[in-house]
């Protein structure tokens, strides 16, 4: 972000509540800041029409009926993103873009930017912990993944190589998809991007 731009930030008290404070006192450097929340059914883009929009990590599998039923928002931001419109979304916010979440209750759909399948049953959790790094358009970007969801089925193959603290190749997707960058990986420089 090298020049004052309009950052829109889901905020909620658990579904996307991971946002380092340096990240949002970089961000209020580079622009005007609002925060919406996902859960309220209003298109977040009569607060901002043409943000970048940040979708952080949080625990969205915990109010998944509350997200099911804002289906304006969800619309809104699939047709942000289709128009072409800058997203990054980290851990949760990278489930929310998703095609939907499934748990041990059911299939919940989410936003359907990304054509993949979150798995949060029980049957399926695993812990994915670490450091990561990776070079994405002439930059190097820092941050760590910590999640027990999985992808459901076949990974999604990574536009860039992640690498753990060791320099060591993971799997760690990031998806690129337009202008939406996602991951797992929660970012420490995010207003790099």
């Amino acid at each position: 972000m090298e020049k004052p731009v309009d950052i829109l930030i889901a905020r909620n008290a658990e579904s996307f509540s991971f946002i380092y404070q340096e990240t949002l006192d970089r961000l209020y450097a580079h622009g005007r800041v609002i925060f919406f929340d996902p859960e309220d059914n209003t298109s977040p883009f009569s607060l901002l029409p043409s943000p970048f929009l940040y979708l952080p990590g949080g625990y969205p599998e915990k109010h998944l009926e509350a997200l099911v039923k804002a289906e304006e928002t969800r619309q809104a931001i699939r047709e942000f993103a289709e128009r072409g419109g800058h997203i990054v979304a980290e851990c949760g916010g990278m489930m929310y873009l998703c095609q939907s979440i499934v748990t041990d209750d059911g299939e919940y759909p989410m936003c359907g930017v990304l054509p993949y399948k979150i798995s949060a049953r029980t049957e399926d959790r695993k812990l994915s912990l670490g450091y990561r790094r990776f070079a994405m358009d002439g930059k190097e970007f820092r941050g760590h993944e910590f999640h027990y969801t999985q992808f459901l089925g076949e990974k999604p193959g990574s536009a860039i190589q992640v690498f753990n603290a060791k320099g060591e190749p993971v799997a760690t997707p990031i998806i690129r998809y337009k202008n939406v960058v996602a991951s797992y990986t929660h970012i420490y420089n995010l207003w790099q991007i």
